[in-house]
């Protein structure tokens, strides 16, 4: 099971249109269930950084099946930094990824920087729900 072009680029819109009702600017990544950049939109004016951070977001919660934020709590564990380290470093824990399924499966991420905490996990909530 894969995550298609069209599909990632449905859930990044269907982000940028939560943070536009939000009132907000964020970046937005979709990323393959390897953690693989699928698809990243930046809307106009958005802080640079939350490329990396929306990246990391995506990553982490296609990596653990579950969201980003919900991943804190562990960051301090050994097995998980040596999971993050051998991963590369990407993995960014803070609240704003959420997981893409299909039929069960993780088939990838969706992560969100720009907002508060909450509002990027609603975003990208959004967005996957698009599907």
């Amino acid at each position: 099971m894969t995550l298609t072009l069209e599909e990632a680029n449905r859930i990044a819109q269907g982000a940028i249109d939560k943070a536009e009702e939000l009132g907000i600017l964020i970046n937005v990544a979709v990323c393959d269930a390897g953690g693989r950049l699928v698809a990243f939109q930046r809307m106009d004016g958005a802080i640079w950084a939350g490329a990396y951070g929306s990246q990391g977001k995506a990553v982490a919660s296609a990596g653990f099946g579950r969201p980003s934020g919900a991943l804190t709590e562990r960051a301090d564990h050994p097995t998980f930094r040596g999971i993050v380290a051998a991963e590369g470093g990407h993995m960014f824990l803070g609240q704003g990824g959420v997981t893409i399924m299909r039929d069960g499966a993780v088939i990838g991420g969706c992560g969100v920087g720009g907002g508060t905490g909450q509002e990027d996990e609603d975003c990208a909530q959004v967005g996957v729900e698009t599907l």
